[in-house]
């Protein structure tokens, strides 16, 4: 199966045309998180994260809305705003 954002030995790979909009994708590669959404004009926003114990908690993840939780843990116990 085809996955709209994977990584191998040569980079990261994504596939726009398999991912639904506004959903949180992610990949991890050398070390550090790959998130990536299509938001709702089509347009690719791409983010890396390097931070070790986030991505191992990244890693972990097995769909967007687990992602989501991890990101709003975050923000919570880091007291970050907006």
């Amino acid at each position: 199966m085809d996955l709209p954002v994977s990584a191998n030995e040569n980079g990261v790979n994504m596939k726009p045309e398999l991912m639904e909009k506004e959903t949180l994708y992610h990949c991890v590669f050398k070390n550090k998180a790959i998130l990536v959404f299509k938001d709702s004009q089509d347009m690719l926003n791409c983010y890396e994260i390097d931070e070790k114990s986030l991505v191992n908690e990244i890693i972990k993840c097995q769909s967007s809305k687990e992602l989501e939780k991890i990101f709003e843990d975050y923000v919570k116990n880091h007291n970050i705003n907006n």
